[in-house]
C-alpha cells in the first residue's frame, strides 16, 4: 500500500509563488507516474501535470509555462513549482501516484490565490 503525503500549501498573493511537496512511503518498486490534480469548489477534478521515473512530463494548457514539475526518484518525491499565480488556480490540489496498475491519491492540500 502507497501512501502518499503533501505539503507546502497555503494562501499567496496573485503573481506569487509555492512549491508543493508529496512524499510516497510504502512502495518496494520504482512508481512509474506521479504528478498533481486539482479541484476547485464546484468543479470536477483536473490534471495539473504528471511525470515519469523517466522524466517525461504531461502538463494542462492552463499551468504550461508557469507550473514546473519535478521529482526525486531516490526520494520517492514529486514536486510542483508554482509560479506566477492566478485566483483561478485556487483549489485544492492532490498527489497522485501510478504504481502496478494501481492509482493512488494524497489527501490534498489547500491553495487560495488571493489579495
Amino acid at each position: 500500500q502507497v501512501q502518499l503525503v503533501e505539503s507546502g500549501g497555503g494562501l499567496v498573493q496573485p503573481g506569487g509563488s509555492l512549491r508543493l511537496s508529496c512524499a510516497a512511503s510504502g512502495s518496494r518498486s520504482s512508481i512509474a507516474t506521479m504528478g498533481w490534480y486539482r479541484q476547485a469548489p464546484g468543479k470536477q477534478r483536473e490534471l495539473v501535470a504528471l511525470i515519469t521515473s523517466g522524466g517525461y512530463t504531461n502538463q494542462a494548457d492552463s499551468v504550461r509555462g508557469r507550473f514546473t514539475i519535478s521529482r526525486d526518484n531516490a526520494k520517492n518525491t514529486v514536486y510542483l513549482q508554482m509560479n506566477s499565480l492566478k485566483p483561478e488556480d485556487t483549489a485544492v490540489y492532490y498527489c497522485y501516484a501510478y504504481l502496478l496498475g494501481n492509482p493512488y491519491w494524497g489527501q490534498g492540500t489547500q491553495v487560495t490565490v488571493s489579495s
